[in-house]
């Protein structure tokens, strides 16, 4: 025991990765889903380095959900990005609009930042 008289608990790496799949679906901030849990947040974010370590050799990128939103073009006629606008928006809440020839590097970058908020 340590000297807060916490246990310390040891998670398999199937574990670690059912944990961060459960903490990334539920929607919560790190230190809300960490205080539910019983788990440090330095904790959650060691298992989310290593799980998306390890997708992204795998894969060859992060797994990233994405949800298709049909918007009305001038005919009324309805298709997936007929305005020519993509948006990009984090479970955090934090929104990106881009429209036709945005610069990719850019949005890459600031997703990174986004990412590690």
């Amino acid at each position: 025991m340590s000297e807060a008289g916490a246990v310390r608990k040891y998670r398999s790496r199937a574990e670690a990765a059912a944990l961060v799949a459960e903490y990334e679906a539920s929607g919560l901030r790190r230190e809300a889903f960490c205080r539910a849990r019983n788990v440090a947040v330095g904790t959650l974010d060691k298992y989310r380095r290593r799980v998306h370590r390890s997708q992204d050799s795998t894969s060859g990128g992060p797994i990233v959900p994405v949800e298709v939103v049909w918007s009305s073009g001038r005919n009324g006629n309805k298709a997936p990005g007929i305005d020519g606008v993509l948006v990009v928006e984090a479970r955090s809440g934090h929104r990106i609009e881009v429209g036709r020839g945005f610069d990719g590097r850019t949005l890459e970058q600031l997703l990174k930042i986004l990412d590690r908020m």
